[in-house]
């Protein structure tokens, strides 16, 4: 059975309140539900984390070494940003996917670029929660 791991980092505990213009209505925990259902009806196994600290998504990452099959990750803010993140990406050997549930191209000029996409497998943004379950698709098929 394939495991793979769902992380969400920055004020994503926030959806379904935050900027719903933008982000939806729909909440992390139904999110992680419906991902956590889609991946059983796959034959896999999901577990889900998220965090508002860059340390402790690093830790994850680190600890996802050797454990999961394959990571959805939806870094938040620290996208554009966060070097140690994408440097966590980089030294482990789990394909991670890139999830962003807005378009991040067609926002505001700082958020169009991704210093953790060169390190993923593939990046997925602008679908809403459909994201996380097409990132979740493509590392069933690959893994």
């Amino acid at each position: 059975m394939k495991r793979i791991l769902l992380m969400n980092g920055p004020n994503l505990n926030m959806l379904g309140i935050r900027e719903p213009g933008i982000y939806g209505t729909d909440s992390l925990a139904s999110i992680e539900r419906e991902f956590c259902e889609h991946a059983a009806a796959r034959g896999a196994m999901a577990e889900c984390f998220q965090s508002n600290h860059e340390g402790a998504l690093i830790d994850r990452l680190h600890a996802a070494h050797g454990r999961f099959d394959g990571i959805v990750y939806n870094p938040g803010a620290h996208t554009h940003y966060s070097y140690a993140l994408r440097d966590a990406v980089a030294a482990i050997d789990v394909p991670v996917v890139e999830v962003h549930i807005s378009d991040i191209t067609s926002r505001e000029e700082f958020r169009r670029v991704s210093v953790i996409e060169p390190e993923c497998v593939a990046q997925i943004s602008g679908r809403g929660r459909q994201g996380y379950l097409d990132a979740l698709d493509l590392l069933l098929e690959d893994a």
